[in-house]
């Protein structure tokens, strides 16, 4: 998956906590927000925090999808809430490799 169809289909699925998304899709997605943070930022406070509101739910629904790639139920994205040790955890599990099938469904074409 490319840089603009990761965030053509996060956008396209910003609300969609269902289905599985491959590691490409997640980690380009996740380098748009970072990237388009940190350009935000430079440009003005509120232009940043409009750009964080929108791209909260459809980074946590990416997040999700991420998880049940690896066979992980989205809810384990509450282990970030403790401090430190909770986003290494969170990380170490988003880096897996995806599942054959699994309860969350089959596997996507690209990895």
């Amino acid at each position: 998956m490319t840089f603009i169809d990761a965030i053509k289909t996060c956008f396209a699925k910003y609300a969609d906590f269902t289905g599985r998304a491959t590691r490409s899709e997640y980690w380009w997605f996740f380098l748009f927000v970072v990237l388009g943070s940190i350009a935000a930022g430079a440009i003005a406070d509120v232009v940043h925090l409009l750009f964080m509101l929108a791209t909260l739910l459809p980074s946590l629904a990416a997040a999700a999808r991420r998880l049940h790639d690896t066979g992980r139920s989205g809810w384990l994205l509450l282990i970030g809430f403790i401090p430190i040790v909770g986003a290494l955890v969170l990380i170490y599990f988003l880096v897996q490799p995806g599942e054959g099938a699994n309860r969350f469904g089959e596997p996507l074409a690209v990895q």
